[in-house]
Protein backbone atom coordinates (compact mmCIF):
# COMPACT_ATOMS: atom_id res chain seq x y z
CA UNK A 1 0.00 0.00 0.00
CA UNK A 2 1.37 3.02 -0.97
CA UNK A 3 0.34 6.97 -0.86
CA UNK A 4 -1.04 7.95 -4.40
CA UNK A 5 -0.90 11.57 -4.44
CA UNK A 6 0.33 14.40 -3.07
CA UNK A 7 3.56 15.52 -0.76
CA UNK A 8 4.32 12.51 0.29
CA UNK A 9 3.42 10.75 -3.48
CA UNK A 10 4.89 6.85 -3.72
CA UNK A 11 5.80 6.62 -0.54
CA UNK A 12 4.84 3.23 1.04
CA UNK A 13 3.30 2.75 4.35
CA UNK A 14 3.05 -0.50 6.60
CA UNK A 15 -0.17 -2.45 7.19
CA UNK A 16 -0.85 -4.64 10.12
CA UNK A 17 -0.59 -8.59 9.92
CA UNK A 18 -3.52 -10.46 10.34
CA UNK A 19 -7.36 -9.86 9.53
CA UNK A 20 -8.26 -7.19 11.47
CA UNK A 21 -8.45 -4.72 8.96
CA UNK A 22 -9.12 -4.42 5.66
CA UNK A 23 -6.54 -1.56 4.25
CA UNK A 24 -8.56 -0.28 1.14
CA UNK A 25 -6.53 -1.75 -2.26
CA UNK A 26 -4.44 1.63 -3.99
CA UNK A 27 -7.13 1.57 -6.99
CA UNK A 28 -9.75 2.60 -4.94
CA UNK A 29 -8.19 5.07 -2.76
CA UNK A 30 -7.58 6.56 -6.10
CA UNK A 31 -10.98 6.47 -7.41
CA UNK A 32 -12.30 7.83 -3.98
CA UNK A 33 -9.80 10.51 -3.80
CA UNK A 34 -10.16 11.77 -7.69
CA UNK A 35 -13.73 12.16 -6.60
CA UNK A 36 -13.58 13.85 -3.67
CA UNK A 37 -10.17 15.75 -4.38
CA UNK A 38 -11.83 19.59 -5.08
CA UNK A 39 -12.96 19.19 -0.73
CA UNK A 40 -9.61 18.17 0.12
CA UNK A 41 -7.33 21.55 0.43
CA UNK A 42 -7.21 23.10 3.81
CA UNK A 43 -10.09 20.59 5.27
CA UNK A 44 -10.37 18.54 8.38
CA UNK A 45 -10.73 15.16 8.18
CA UNK A 46 -11.67 12.38 9.99
CA UNK A 47 -10.74 8.70 9.61
CA UNK A 48 -12.79 6.44 11.52
CA UNK A 49 -11.66 2.42 11.75
CA UNK A 50 -7.93 3.78 10.85
CA UNK A 51 -6.78 0.44 10.05
CA UNK A 52 -3.25 2.12 8.78
CA UNK A 53 -4.47 5.49 8.39
CA UNK A 54 -4.01 5.30 4.96
CA UNK A 55 -7.20 7.39 3.65
CA UNK A 56 -6.20 9.76 6.57
CA UNK A 57 -2.59 10.21 5.83
CA UNK A 58 -3.49 10.23 1.57
CA UNK A 59 -5.65 13.25 2.36
CA UNK A 60 -2.90 15.29 4.34
CA UNK A 61 -0.61 14.25 1.67
CA UNK A 62 -3.70 15.84 -1.11
CA UNK A 63 -3.45 19.11 1.33
CA UNK A 64 -6.39 18.55 4.34
CA UNK A 65 -4.65 20.93 6.95
CA UNK A 66 -5.79 18.39 9.57
CA UNK A 67 -6.89 14.71 10.23
CA UNK A 68 -7.15 12.71 12.69
CA UNK A 69 -7.62 8.99 12.88
CA UNK A 70 -9.52 6.86 15.72
CA UNK A 71 -8.47 3.61 15.91
CA UNK A 72 -8.09 1.23 19.14
CA UNK A 73 -6.53 -1.88 17.74
CA UNK A 74 -2.74 -2.23 19.31
CA UNK A 75 -1.37 -3.81 15.73
CA UNK A 76 -2.67 -1.01 13.68
CA UNK A 77 -2.18 1.84 16.27
CA UNK A 78 1.38 1.32 15.88
CA UNK A 79 1.16 1.33 12.22
CA UNK A 80 -0.36 4.69 12.23
CA UNK A 81 2.18 6.05 14.60
CA UNK A 82 5.12 4.68 11.89
CA UNK A 83 3.39 5.97 8.91
CA UNK A 84 2.65 9.41 10.23
CA UNK A 85 6.22 9.20 11.14
CA UNK A 86 7.22 8.17 8.15
CA UNK A 87 5.17 10.19 5.84
CA UNK A 88 6.43 13.89 8.20
CA UNK A 89 2.72 14.62 8.98
CA UNK A 90 2.68 13.93 12.84
CA UNK A 91 2.33 17.26 13.55
CA UNK A 92 -0.65 17.96 11.27
CA UNK A 93 -2.25 14.44 12.60
CA UNK A 94 -4.43 13.80 16.11
CA UNK A 95 -4.45 10.06 16.59
CA UNK A 96 -7.38 8.88 18.95
CA UNK A 97 -6.09 5.76 20.58
CA UNK A 98 -9.69 4.69 21.58
CA UNK A 99 -13.04 3.34 20.83
CA UNK A 100 -14.68 4.96 17.84
CA UNK A 101 -18.01 5.65 20.03
CA UNK A 102 -15.47 7.59 23.02
CA UNK A 103 -13.44 9.31 20.67
CA UNK A 104 -16.38 11.40 18.81
CA UNK A 105 -16.60 13.21 21.67
CA UNK A 106 -12.98 13.86 21.73
CA UNK A 107 -12.97 15.70 18.92
CA UNK A 108 -13.42 19.65 19.13
CA UNK A 109 -13.64 20.84 15.83
CA UNK A 110 -15.81 23.77 15.21
CA UNK A 111 -16.78 21.47 11.70
CA UNK A 112 -15.47 19.08 10.15
CA UNK A 113 -15.16 18.65 6.33
CA UNK A 114 -15.02 14.86 5.81
CA UNK A 115 -15.30 11.90 7.57
CA UNK A 116 -14.46 8.91 6.50
CA UNK A 117 -16.26 5.75 7.85
CA UNK A 118 -14.54 2.10 7.41
CA UNK A 119 -16.00 -0.39 10.05
CA UNK A 120 -15.90 -4.00 9.93
CA UNK A 121 -18.28 -5.20 7.77
CA UNK A 122 -19.84 -7.72 9.67
CA UNK A 123 -19.87 -5.60 13.24
CA UNK A 124 -23.04 -3.52 12.37
CA UNK A 125 -22.00 -0.27 13.60
CA UNK A 126 -23.09 1.55 10.45
CA UNK A 127 -25.93 2.61 12.18
CA UNK A 128 -24.45 2.95 15.70
CA UNK A 129 -22.19 5.42 14.02
CA UNK A 130 -24.30 7.82 11.91
CA UNK A 131 -26.81 8.43 15.31
CA UNK A 132 -23.47 9.26 17.01
CA UNK A 133 -22.28 11.50 14.64
CA UNK A 134 -25.45 13.30 14.40
CA UNK A 135 -25.58 14.11 18.16
CA UNK A 136 -21.66 15.83 17.04
CA UNK A 137 -22.24 19.27 16.69
CA UNK A 138 -19.07 19.79 14.35
CA UNK A 139 -20.81 17.77 11.86
CA UNK A 140 -23.19 19.72 10.01
CA UNK A 141 -24.91 20.02 6.60
CA UNK A 142 -21.38 21.22 4.97
CA UNK A 143 -19.59 17.57 6.39
CA UNK A 144 -19.41 14.97 3.92
CA UNK A 145 -19.40 11.39 4.84
CA UNK A 146 -18.46 8.86 3.42
CA UNK A 147 -18.96 4.86 4.35
CA UNK A 148 -17.52 2.26 3.12
CA UNK A 149 -19.38 -0.87 3.29
CA UNK A 150 -19.76 -4.54 1.64
CA UNK A 151 -21.87 -3.66 -1.69
CA UNK A 152 -24.82 -5.65 -0.56
CA UNK A 153 -25.62 -3.41 2.53
CA UNK A 154 -28.57 -1.64 2.80
CA UNK A 155 -28.47 2.03 3.02
CA UNK A 156 -32.27 2.54 4.18
CA UNK A 157 -31.34 3.88 7.98
CA UNK A 158 -29.66 6.47 6.36
CA UNK A 159 -32.58 8.72 5.72
CA UNK A 160 -34.38 7.63 9.31
CA UNK A 161 -31.41 9.02 11.04
CA UNK A 162 -31.44 12.58 9.14
CA UNK A 163 -29.00 11.71 6.02
CA UNK A 164 -29.10 11.97 2.49
CA UNK A 165 -27.24 9.84 -0.40
CA UNK A 166 -25.63 12.12 -2.18
CA UNK A 167 -23.90 9.60 -4.46
CA UNK A 168 -22.66 6.24 -4.76
CA UNK A 169 -19.83 4.25 -6.15
CA UNK A 170 -19.66 0.78 -6.85
CA UNK A 171 -16.76 -1.83 -6.72
CA UNK A 172 -16.53 -5.52 -7.32
CA UNK A 173 -17.08 -6.38 -3.71
CA UNK A 174 -17.91 -3.42 -1.84
CA UNK A 175 -18.94 0.74 -2.23
CA UNK A 176 -18.78 4.10 -1.04
CA UNK A 177 -21.26 5.89 -0.09
CA UNK A 178 -21.44 9.76 0.32
CA UNK A 179 -23.82 11.21 2.28
CA UNK A 180 -24.64 14.56 3.94
CA UNK A 181 -27.14 15.47 6.92
CA UNK A 182 -30.57 16.24 5.13
CA UNK A 183 -31.76 19.86 4.87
Amino acid sequence: MRVIAGRARSLRLKTPMGMDTRPTTDRIKETLFNMIQSEIPGCIFIDLFAGSGGIGIEALSRGASHAYFVENGKEAISCIQDNLFFTKFSNDATLLKQEVFTALSMIHEKEVDIIFIDPPYQAGYEEKIFEALSAQPYVTENTLLILEAQKEKSMSFLEEAGYEIVKEKNYKTNKHVFVRKAN
